[in-house]
């Protein structure tokens, strides 16, 4: 369940909101100052913050830039304040949308669950890039390679084989289905394959624990458990 923070010291209005929030399934938390808020953004996760501009101790300006030091979760401003430079300044100290009051429930409703799925989406494409089985973790986009957390360095190639075998792990994959996914026949043979299955075992597994060979018909990444 997505925790929500909203940040108002109008009683009624965070109350309001909590109650339509939480009608759709979220939990929520109020914060009746910019001082509180921050304080619980240090102790707690939250998925998304909705944030007002005019408060008594400290503006939400100030909140939001201390706040977007702290977190990089969704923050909306939910405000009486309609000038633009009032949201130019706002998405400058690190808002992500601005809506203003009086507000209609259902756009309330609609912001709050579209920048949800936005990280959602970042979170699931994050996640995808990295893979770990048993001692061995790879990080697709930063080209990055850990074994019991330790940095090992492979050539482009041997990275390009070593995710292949990882994204297909527990599946017996052929000389020629790895060496057509892997090099693309732009260069070489399909004797390059075992060249760098040998240097991948050199360099990550010498116990042959994770890169079995499968005798007639190829190459298997084992699912070992740490």
């Amino acid at each position: 369940m997505e925790k929500i923070l909203i940040v108002d010291d109008e009683i009624d209005i965070a109350e309001l909101i909590s109650d339509i929030l939480e009608d759709e399934g979220y939990e929520t938390k109020i914060a009746n100052s910019g001082n509180e808020a921050i304080s619980f953004v240090k102790s707690e996760n939250f998925d998304l913050i909705l944030l007002d501009i005019m408060m008594p101790d400290t503006s939400g300006t100030e909140v939001c830039a201390i706040i977007r030091s702290l977190t990089s979760c969704p923050i909306i401003f939910v405000t009486a304040k309609t000038q633009l430079v009032d949201k130019l300044i706002g998405f400058e100290v690190g808002a992500d949308d601005y809506i203003t009051k009086p507000f209609i429930n259902e756009e309330l409703v609609a912001r709050v669950k579209a920048h949800l799925r936005r990280e959602e989406r970042t979170d699931h494409k994050k996640s995808s890039n990295v893979i770990e089985i048993g001692e061995i973790k790879i990080n697709k986009e930063s080209f990055e390679v850990y074994k019991n957390n330790e940095s090992v360095t492979l050539s482009t190639k041997e990275f390009e084989l070593l995710s292949y075998l990882m994204e297909n792990a527990g599946i017996v994959l052929s000389k020629d289905q790895i060496y057509q996914s892997v090099w693309k026949n732009n260069y070489g043979d399909i004797g390059t394959v075992a060249v760098n299955i040998k240097s991948l075992r050199n360099k990550l597994d010498p116990d042959e624990k994770y890169i079995k060979t499968i005798w007639g018909m190829g190459y298997k990444f084992v699912k070992v458990l740490k």
